[in-house]
């Protein structure tokens, strides 16, 4: 198998298999991944995908262009595009990459990650906002894999019920909101203790590590004992 990369997470995931030989710039994990890159999961350079001859060129639905993938299909090449909005969903579409696109057995992490994501009910529950940029802000909003994982944590979203899964919300309405929390990611916007917590006055900010909140790959075994404490939920 030859197999190419256009999500960071997908990346991650197949990179122990031995079988990636291309990767876009933004794929960071693991760090000694040595393989073709080809820009970005936005902009792929398709001739060098194209150029790279793969068995299977693997997408996400919200992370890349359907015309990319488009143009890669035909080109010939075939395009496994995956669908995760939920941590159920990330389970059965990365068992159902690895055993149909990659031709590969399902790595030992999956099963691992699934037993970790097997939480009790949290005893309590906040209520937050998800910035993911400023200038303008933005939030997370409904039907949406970051939603789901803070929700199985205790965390609902006060803007899970939006019409729109990224919506552009104004400062003062968001801190009129009133929210028990503001959960702060390092990606796609990379907030940090100087930038974001000052905007949120009187509100608790979290700080976390968008690897965890975002991707569905082998971080995801990691990912409910970080995030609870990161959140300081029980």
């Amino acid at each position: 198998m030859r197999i190419v990369s256009l999500v960071p997470s997908l990346t991650e995931s197949v990179a122990a298999t031995g079988a990636l030989v291309g990767a876009t710039d933004w794929c960071t994990h693991p760090a000694d991944l040595d393989v073709t890159r080809i820009r970005g999961t936005k902009n792929p350079d398709l001739e060098k995908i194209i150029d790279l001859e793969p068995d299977v060129v693997l997408a996400n639905e919200e992370e890349n262009r359907e015309p990319d993938l488009q143009a890669l299909k035909d080109a010939g090449l075939k395009v496994w595009v995956t669908k995760i909005r939920t941590v159920d969903e990330a389970f059965a579409e990365l068992r159902a990459m690895f055993e149909d696109a990659c031709r590969t057995q399902a790595p030992a992490w999956l099963d691992a990650a699934e037993r970790a994501w097997r939480l009790p009910e949290p005893a309590t529950r906040l209520k937050a906002i998800i910035p993911i940029w400023r200038r303008p802000w933005m939030v997370v909003g409904r039907d949406t894999f970051t939603g789901d994982v803070l929700r199985r944590l205790g965390v609902d979203n006060l803007y899970d019920d939006h019409p729109e899964r990224y919506p552009k919300i104004p400062l003062d309405e968001l801190t009129g909101k009133r929210p028990d929390l503001v959960v702060l990611p390092d990606e796609p916007y990379a907030f940090t203790p100087d930038d974001g917590p000052e905007s949120f006055p009187g509100i608790r900010s979290a700080l976390v590590s968008g690897r965890y909140l975002t991707w569905y790959g082998p971080s995801l075994v990691e990912a409910p004992g970080v995030l609870r404490k990161a959140l300081a939920v029980v």
